[in-house]
């Protein structure tokens, strides 16, 4: 994860504009939020910019939005295990669940 990428495109695009470079990346090939990667990459990077910055809407800082942006990821890439402390998770179809 390029922390760099996601703070600058989380900043200056509105989660509609992000979800629209994602669009174009998927379409074209090309986008004007982040260029000079690959596919892949740059269209995780947006997905990634675009949930920090939904969370910033949300009154959420910056700092707080990457936090909870790197919490997600741990938990999918866990497999949706348990977290210590018995945290709630929202997973499939926004399911509230609690360990």
């Amino acid at each position: 994860m390029d922390i760099k990428h996601i703070r600058e495109i989380a900043n200056k695009y509105t989660p509609e504009q992000i979800e629209g470079c994602i669009t174009q990346q998927i379409e074209t090939g090309k986008n004007v939020c982040l260029t000079d990667e690959t596919s892949e990459k740059v269209i995780n990077e947006l997905s990634k910019a675009d949930v920090v910055r939904e969370l910033m809407d949300q009154g959420m800082n910056l700092a707080d939005a990457l936090r909870e942006l790197a919490r997600r990821m741990r938990l999918v890439q866990s497999g949706f295990k348990e977290e210590k402390g018995g945290k709630s998770y929202e997973g499939i179809n926004n399911q509230r669940r609690q360990f």
